[in-house]
């Protein structure tokens, strides 16, 4: 690779313009307040050393201080990848970390806090991208340090997580310069490398790096971050040389298995094999191994977080899956303020409404003795006054009556509501039964706009005409599609639920699928 030119005089408008957009995203990155707050998370949780008793106390701690994080650990400990023999429910922090590992919550809790931070982007779809592809990376990596003879190997993963933290960034920030970065890609002309150092004045890797040395995040992880030479890979020298080629590796991997039904069938493969085999020590049967393992941990990591798999492009693909106005829906955001409400009716401290709802209902559940019933009515009642709603119920699957009928209803006329909300079991391409299908919590802030009364069923509509935002949370167990809750106003709703208060209606749901879980 050639060394970069010496600054002119005089420099071309397209140099001024990448340093602009350099300097803009760095800017953006390590000066907004969210990515701040961030940035000092990612450090603290990274500091963590897993070596003593305190390390795993300050762990647990943080995971507990979290409640949304709380909830997506003790999801993940209780998936049948990591579920004990005798099939006894996790419900302590401390037990998951035993039962995971504390390399393995340490990650997860990062990943989670990317997912947090930036999913609920204005570019979501773009961005739910990248972050599939950060989080496919980080257990490529995780497994590669399970099998690692270094000392400290578990950082690897840590490493392959933030190694696509440049693409994330921009396409949370920079939109247009992402798709600008895409379009010479596609072209074939540039790679990815060239592409972003064109367009941003700084390649991905190094924007990366430049932000993660922003947060104090230390010298080793930064530094695997760092491109590879082209070519075959030789076996490393040092732990941070390995970290460096298992942070490309899994990276590639990632890309890979997102773009490829096969991808232990393809060209792609192959190169794989030839450029990482010798220097990783891995044979072709040892990596087709550990594709099947990490896609198999993938899909239990995406169900822990509620999220589902994104195809590798910016549009969803037509025919299955939620139509694009309703995967957007998924991640409405919008903001917050204190004291009295919006227009919508939606109070401005709903947050810590439904903090306390969740932690009634988690103190409910680890009593014991609550039943179901209680605590599907507990997680309705916060559901309908956290968040202001003026009708609110739970719809269940009645086998004798072959319907998704109500059960429980909250607020304005509810009873006559509650006897006229239901809907035939049979598959059909509403809103609802979409939502349950992709297992899709739905937060639709307008539900006047045409698109979205497309796709609402001719009963809702007569039922409910004057329903302008709602919320659908499908029950989803095992696959089942058990019901679903269903809340709305009469009011749109453009302050949308921004991502604290999405986690805590997903904890608050959680709570509900764990106690309809057999």
């Amino acid at each position: 690779m050639s060394s970069a030119s010496p600054p002119s005089a005089s420099p071309s408008h397209a140099d001024g313009d990448t340093r602009r957009v350099r300097a803009s995203l760095i800017h953006k990155v390590c000066g907004d307040e969210d990515m701040f707050a961030l940035g000092a998370s990612v450090a603290r949780v990274v500091e963590m050393a897993s070596s003593d008793d305190e390390g795993t106390h300050d762990l647990a701690y943080y995971v507990l201080s979290d409640v949304a994080l709380t909830q997506r650990i003790l999801r993940l400990s209780n998936t049948p990848t990591y579920r004990t023999k005798s099939g006894t429910t996790v419900t302590t922090i401390s037990r998951a970390i035993s039962l995971l590992g504390f390399d393995n919550v340490r990650t997860t809790a990062l990943a989670m806090l990317l997912v947090d931070a930036l999913s609920n982007s204005a570019h979501a779809t773009s961005v739910r991208i990248e972050l599939e592809a950060a989080l496919c990376a980080s257990l490529v990596g995780r497994e590669m340090a399970r099998h690692s003879f270094y000392q400290g190997a578990e950082e690897a993963s840590i490493g392959a997580l933030f190694k696509n933290l440049g693409p994330l960034l921009v396409a949370s920030h920079e939109h247009d310069r992402y798709r600008e970065i895409n379009a010479l890609v596609k072209g074939g002309t540039h790679s990815v490398g060239q592409a972003s150092q064109m367009i941003l004045g700084a390649s991905y890797d190094a924007l990366s790096q430049a932000v993660m040395a922003e947060w104090k995040i230390p010298d080793v992880i930064v530094r695997s971050l760092s491109p590879l030479q082209a070519g075959a890979q030789k076996v490393a020298i040092n732990r941070g040389e390995w970290m460096r080629q298992v942070a490309s590796f899994s990276m590639e991997v990632s890309l890979l298995l997102g773009r490829s039904a096969s991808p232990a069938e393809s060209k792609e493969f192959q190169a794989l094999q030839l450029r990482y085999g010798v220097a990783l020590n891995l044979t072709a049967d040892q990596m087709k191994a550990l594709f099947e393992t990490v896609q198999n941990e993938m899909t239990t990591l995406m169900r822990s977080m509620n999220m589902e798999p994104q195809p590798r492009d910016e549009e969803t693909a037509d025919g299955g899956g939620l139509p694009n106005v309703l995967l957007l829906a998924t991640m409405d955001a919008g903001g917050d303020a204190a004291g009295g409400s919006h227009p919508s009716g939606k109070p401005h401290n709903a947050r810590a409404l439904l903090l306390a709802g969740v932690q009634d209902v988690t103190q409910m559940r680890a009593a014991g003795d609550a039943k179901v019933n209680d605590v599907i009515l507990a997680v309705l009642e916060t559901l309908y006054k956290s968040m202001g709603f003026r009708f609110a119920t739970v719809c269940l699957k009645d086998a004798r009556s072959g319907q998704y009928r109500a059960r429980l209803a909250f607020g304005e006329d509810h009873a006559r509501r509650q006897a006229g909300f239901a809907f035939p079991m049979g598959a059909a391409r509403d809103l609802f039964h979409l939502a349950m299908e992709n297992d899709a919590d739905l937060m639709i802030a307008d539900a006047t706009s045409q698109k979205i009364r497309d796709l609402l069923p001719g009963w809702h509509r007569a039922l409910l005409p004057d329903a302008k935002s709602f919320i659908v949370l499908p029950l989803v167990v095992s696959k089942v599609q058990v019901g679903l809750f269903y809340a709305d106003r009469a009011e749109l709703a453009p302050e949308g639920v921004p991502p604290d208060e999405t986690a805590l209606i997903k904890a608050l749901k959680g709570q509900v699928l764990l106690a309809l879980a057999p």
